[in-house]
């Protein structure tokens, strides 16, 4: 599959290993999630989702500065309807992150803050350079960071998603590791090597099972504990009676590798 889609602000890659890349490119204004760098976004989620040769996402940015959330100049002179497009749009992106049957990998080398902050904290695993940054910081020029502090909250414990939103005092890479905003920390120089060997790890997985395990794992989470049990049975249930499983099984008892459908 072949897809043209030009944006100044965000590129996209895809290896011969099914690691389809997205690349925020405006160092110069820090990355920020304009319109038309959420709108190209939600389009190449889109395009991703449909694309069978596409495994694994990894979400990345060029320059000192991962994202510093949405464009200010947005957020001035308009009126409500203009700062609800601007928000659902966001949120479209974050839900499309979420709900697509693909894991997404932050690869965090710099700054991330506000929007930016709730763009890794809605990736399914985010590894950070040891010299990053994490902060939802609207509370100092008078906008909460409330739809930030959705995905924030999601991630890291409540009284410090608290801390973080009530001072915007930035918290560093191994804070932000020790309270659950990432997953992992790599040294700078290590970054993109540790990114692409964990994405290849996850890509070498039925995508099948994936986007079962995927979907399954967030549905679950917002249930009571009996409730989550009765429906992580069933779909364990469904899993093995998808071919992928049986082959997994097989090949594992035959002591081959597996052969995937998908």
């Amino acid at each position: 599959m072949v897809k043209e889609l030009h944006s100044e602000t965000l590129s996209y890659d895809r290896t011969l290993d099914g690691i389809a890349v997205l690349t925020l490119t405006n160092p110069r204004k820090r990355n920020v999630l304009s319109s038309r760098t959420l709108a190209a976004l939600e389009e190449w989620l889109d395009w991703i989702a449909k694309d069978p040769e596409a495994r694994v996402v990894v979400i990345r940015s060029e320059g000192p500065v991962f994202s510093s959330g949405h464009d200010l100049n947005e957020l001035v002179n308009g009126d409500a309807e203009d700062y609800t497009a601007v928000f659902d749009a966001c949120t479209r992106v974050m839900e499309g992150i979420r709900l697509l049957p693909k894991p997404v990998i932050a690869q965090v080398q710099g700054l991330a803050t506000a929007a930016g902050c709730q763009l890794v904290a809605t990736c399914d695993i985010a590894v950070a350079a040891d010299t990053a940054a994490f902060a939802t910081p609207g509370v100092q020029i008078g906008l909460f960071c409330t739809t930030p502090g959705v995905a924030v909250a999601r991630s890291v414990m409540p009284k410090k998603a608290m801390e973080m939103l009530l001072t915007g005092r930035p918290i560093s890479a191994r804070e932000a590791l020790e309270f659950g905003l990432i997953s992992r920390i790599a040294p700078a120089e290590e970054l993109e090597e540790q990114v692409m060997d964990l994405a290849r790890q996850i890509a070498s997985a039925s995508a099948q099972t994936l986007a079962l395990g995927k979907a399954a794992f967030y549905q679950q989470i917002e249930m009571d504990r009996p409730s989550a049990y009765q429906f992580a049975g069933k779909v364990m249930v469904d899993n093995l009676l998808e071919d992928d499983a049986h082959e997994g099984i097989t090949a594992f008892l035959e002591k081959r590798p597996p052969v995937w459908t998908t």
